[in-house]
């Protein structure tokens, strides 16, 4: 029976290094131990053994019929050890793929910065990304997570919020000069309001204007499937959009964009969810460490 007190595996560990080093100091460098030091652990494990395994009285290390034995079984249960290990490991690491679908905006700005970082901490999930603004069905397009802006449905999703965004109403300089700065909401009805073609809850551009809420809705000459191309049409000077500030933030600071009716949109701000199927035990640990990631590094407001 070994005795607790003896680390087998360290002893076979160094012995199998000597011999591949071709020597007891080329060993003790690659361990960051003393040349005696590694002397004596071999002559503890001779002594253990009750075998010479190495004669020592060559200029060179010379293996006896023992220690080549010894080597060469060492060799197999140290590669053993190690995949023992690694199998344990990747047990217990999440692994597989994560299906995604994430509005275009959040997606660009926010989530693909994000992924490198992601993936660096699990390099054994793989993700399989869709950027869409339209709303998907989880089940129906085997979405494990969607990210979805704007106010939640009733449903049988879980959801976990990300964050809450200030909406701006924006401009390029150029359109502005062509046009003129709009001073009211009801100045809008002189611009062109850039809107999107999809279904959303709101009905409209929410202002509120001495206390008192309206609506405005975009009926300018293009709407677009998705926000990242009405921020394109406005970068353009085709005319207004109402944007995410993570779409815009940089916009506004080089002057690409300007901001447009601020006083009247201070409230205006739309939340962000990552929605999915389960909780709990039932969640696969691939999805549950991506919702972690999304909570912790891709909060928004």
């Amino acid at each position: 029976m070994a005795r607790l007190d003896v680390n087998r595996s360290g002893e076979m560990e160094v012995f199998v290094r000597v011999v591949d080093l071709g020597g007891f100091s080329a060993a003790a460098r690659h361990f960051a131990m003393t040349p005696s030091a590694v002397s004596k652990l071999v002559s503890r494990l001779e002594g253990r053994l009750n075998a010479r395994l190495v004669n020592r009285s060559t200029r060179r290390l010379q293996l006896t019929p023992e220690g080549c034995r010894y080597y060469e079984h060492g060799v197999r249960v140290l590669a053993n050890l190690d995949e023992a290990e690694s199998v344990a490991a990747l047990a217990d690491s999440p692994s597989g793929r994560v299906r995604v679908s994430c509005n275009i905006p959040f997606g660009r700005h926010v989530l693909l910065p994000a992924l490198p970082d992601f993936l660096g901490l699990y390099p054994n999930v793989s993700l399989d990304l869709s950027l869409t603004d339209s709303v998907v069905d989880l089940l129906e397009d085997r979405a494990d997570i969607a990210i979805r802006a704007g106010p939640l449905k009733n449903s049988a999703l879980m959801a976990r919020k990300l964050g809450t965004v200030k909406m701006h109403i924006a401009a390029a300089p150029g359109y502005i000069e062509r046009r003129g700065m709009p001073r009211r909401p009801e100045d809008l009805q002189n611009h062109n309001l850039l809107g999107p073609n999809y279904v959303r809850a709101t009905g409209g551009w929410p202002f509120l204007d001495g206390g008192v809420s309206l609506t405005i809705k975009p009926a300018g000459s293009i709407q677009a499937s998705d926000g990242e191309a009405l921020r394109e049409l406005a970068l353009a000077g085709a005319g207004l959009a109402r944007l995410a500030d993570f779409q815009v933030r940089e916009d506004f600071a080089r002057g690409a964009l300007t901001p447009v009716l601020e006083a009247f949109t201070a409230t205006d701000s739309e939340e962000v969810h990552a929605v999915f199927l389960g909780q709990g035990g039932h969640m696969p640990a691939r999805v549950r460490v991506l919702l972690d990631f999304l909570a912790a590094r891709c909060r928004v407001g």
